[in-house]
C-alpha cells in the first residue's frame, strides 16, 4: 500500500503536472512508445508488474470462453496503432482493446486531435479514427500470442470523401474478412457503430441500418464473440431499439459506450467547454449516461447480453457501479491519464475490498445486483 500511495503521489505531483504542460499528442506517443519498448523486454515487465499490477481470485471471471484475471480493461482509443498488447498485463489490466482500425490506413481528423478539460476530468477527442490500417495491424501480430484477452476494434474507414451506407459496410465487412483469414490471436472483435468524429453522413443507429450492418457482419461465420461499441448520445428509446436488432443477430455483447457530444451536459465546467476545440469528450462527462444505459440494457435484456461499462471510471467505486448496474467487464483510459497508471491496481485492490465488505465471493456475484 506504501508503494501504491507514493506512486500516486508521485504521479500526482511530478509526473502530471510536466504532462499537462505539454501538447496532449506528443505525450501520448511518448508514453506509447515507452509502453511498447517495456513490453519488449521480459526483465522490464516483470519490474512493472511488480510495481503496478494486483491480482485476487475474487476478481476472475470465464467469460465466453475468456478467461479474465481480473474485469478492468484499456478500452479503444488509447492503443490505435496496436503497439501495447505485452506491457498492458503487466500494467495490471485483465484485457485489452486495440484500436479502432479501419480497412485502409487513416491519418485521422487535422490537428488538435487531442485536448484537456482539468477541471471537468475529461479530454477533448477528435482523432477521426487515426490508425495504421488492418493489414499493418495484422501484419504486427500474425506472431503474437496474448497472456490477457485482447481484442480489436473495427469500424469504417474514415475517407475525407462522401461514403454510402453499401460502401461503409464493404469496408467494415473487408476488415473482418482479413481478421479472420489471418493468425492473429485477437480473441473478440469490437464493432464501433458510434465515433462521433468521422467524415460523412453514415450512421448505424437506426434500426434498418444497424440490421444491414449486423447483417453482413454476422454472416462471415466469425470464430470470435462480437461486441458492439454504443453511443450514449442516443434517448432511451433508440438504444432500445438498437438492443432489439442486435438480439436478433449472433452478437455476444455490448459497450456502453463512447463519447459525449453534449457541450451543455452539467458535467462540465462551463469556461472549459466553451474554449474547446472541435471533437467530443471521454471521461467524466460519459459516466453518468454510460451508467444509466448500462442499466437500461441490463434491465432489458438480463443476461442474453455480456455488458462492458466504459466511461468516467476514475476509482474501484467507479467500476463498482458499473458492475452492480450489469456490466461484467469495465473499461478506461482517461482516468489513467488523470490519475496514474497505478490507477488499474488500485481498482483492482479497491474492488476485492468492496466485495468483501458486501459479501460477494466473486466479481461475477456482484453483477447486476443494483437492477434485480
Amino acid at each position: 500500500m506504501f508503494a501504491t500511495s507514493f506512486q500516486r503521489f508521485a504521479y500526482r505531483n511530478v509526473a502530471k503536472p510536466i504532462f499537462f504542460r505539454m501538447d496532449p499528442e506528443f505525450v501520448h506517443d511518448a508514453v506509447t512508445m515507452v509502453g511498447r519498448i517495456l513490453g519488449f523486454c521480459p526483465c522490464l515487465r516483470r519490474a512493472t508488474k511488480f510495481f503496478l499490477a494486483y491480482g485476487h481470485p475474487s476478481l476472475e471471471q470465464t467469460i465466453l470462453g475468456m478467461h479474465f484475471h481480473n474485469p478492468v480493461g484499456l478500452t479503444a482509443g488509447f492503443d490505435y496503432k496496436a503497439l501495447l498488447t505485452r506491457i498492458l498485463p503487466a500494467v495490471g489490466f485483465g484485457f485489452g482493446t486495440v484500436g479502432t482500425i479501419s480497412n485502409l490506413p487513416c491519418e485521422g481528423n487535422s490537428r488538435p486531435r487531442l485536448g484537456r478539460l482539468p477541471l471537468s476530468r475529461s479530454l477533448l477527442v477528435n482523432k477521426g479514427f487515426r490508425n495504421p490500417g488492418i493489414a499493418a495491424v495484422l501484419s504486427r501480430h500474425a506472431q503474437s500470442r496474448f497472456a490477457i484477452p485482447i481484442g480489436i476494434s473495427i469500424g469504417k474507414t474514415n475517407l475525407p470523401r462522401p461514403m454510402t451506407q453499401a460502401e461503409a459496410i464493404s469496408d467494415i465487412v473487408s476488415s473482418f474478412r482479413q481478421v479472420e483469414a489471418s493468425r492473429a490471436s485477437f480473441q473478440y472483435y469490437e464493432l464501433n457503430v458510434s465515433c462521433p468524429n468521422l467524415f460523412g453522413n453514415v450512421e448505424f443507429y437506426s434500426p434498418g441500418h444497424l440490421r444491414e450492418l449486423l447483417s453482413a457482419v454476422t454472416s462471415l461465420q466469425l470464430t470470435r464473440p462480437v461486441f458492439v461499441k454504443m453511443p450514449i448520445s442516443e434517448g432511451d428509446e433508440d438504444v432500445s431499439a438498437m438492443l432489439d436488432v442486435i438480439m436478433g443477430f449472433r452478437v455476444k455483447g455490448v459497450i456502453f459506450g463512447n463519447l459525449q457530444k453534449d457541450r451543455k451536459h452539467p458535467s462540465f465546467v462551463p469556461d472549459e467547454v466553451v474554449s474547446a476545440d472541435k471533437g467530443h469528450f471521454s471521461g467524466k462527462p460519459t459516466e453518468l449516461r454510460s451508467n444509466e444505459l448500462i442499466a437500461l440494457a441490463r434491465r432489458k435484456c438480463g443476461s442474453a447480453l455480456v455488458i462492458i461499462g466504459s466511461g468516467g471510471v476514475f476509482s474501484a467505486e467507479d467500476a463498482y457501479e458499473k458492475i452492480r448496474l450489469g456490466a461484467s467487464l469495465v473499461q478506461l483510459a482517461t482516468g489513467m491519464i488523470f490519475e496514474g497508471p497505478q490507477l488499474i491496481g488500485e481498482i483492482n485492490r479497491g474492488l476485492v475490498r468492496l466485495l468483501e465488505r458486501d459479501g460477494y465471493k466473486s466479481i461475477s456475484d456482484a453483477v447486476g445486483t443494483a437492477t434485480r
